[in-house]
């Protein structure tokens, strides 16, 4: 097995918090991980992406040239990283914020911003398309996933925690019912 996964969107958008989440799980399941951030000038607004490697076998480089997978949490981010993507490659799109222009079973386009916002909370938009990934990918175990979630969002974001886990399951649901 070997994973080259693309998180992008907009500084603001967890798509750092994402890409950790995964190499954190993957790291704890004793397979090979990296995790290599990008950001753009500004932080929150700004471009942001993350590249992760998950690997049973030794990982050579933590750049990702060529994607198995693209999270893309916006347009701009859909149209500069699908390009990246292998042609198999899963496509994982905020269906509220992005018109990806592929179609099939490649791609999963989930409203994550609208799922969130039916939650009570925007912010947790980056967790619905988590969800999705990995109930499509099955990655990674669930309950490890939602461990790092609750690494990731303890202390004073303990109160985000609920939040993730509904919208984790929410997205879960969403890919269950897209068309594979």
């Amino acid at each position: 097995m070997y994973e080259r996964i693309i998180f992008a969107g907009s500084g603001g958008q967890g798509v750092m918090t994402l890409g950790k989440v995964v190499a954190r799980s993957a790291m704890l399941t004793d397979l090979n991980c990296t995790y290599l951030p990008s950001y753009g000038t500004e932080v929150r607004g700004g471009t942001a992406n993350c590249a992760v490697v998950v690997s049973d076998d030794e990982i050579f480089s933590p750049l990702v040239e060529r994607a198995d997978v693209l999270f893309a949490m916006n347009d701009p981010s859909y149209k500069r990283f699908s390009p990246r993507l292998k042609p198999d490659g899963l496509i994982v799109v905020n269906a509220s914020m992005a018109e990806p222009t592929e179609t099939g079973e490649n791609v999963l386009a989930i409203p994550a911003t609208d799922i969130a916002n039916e939650l009570g909370d925007v912010r947790v938009a980056n967790v619905v398309l988590l969800g999705a990934y990995n109930a499509r990918r099955k990655l990674l175990d669930d309950d490890l996933l939602f461990g790092q979630l609750s690494y990731a969002f303890g202390g004073l974001k303990g109160k985000l925690l609920e939040a993730n886990k509904a919208a984790y399951e929410r997205g879960a649901a969403a890919a269950s019912s897209a068309t594979p």
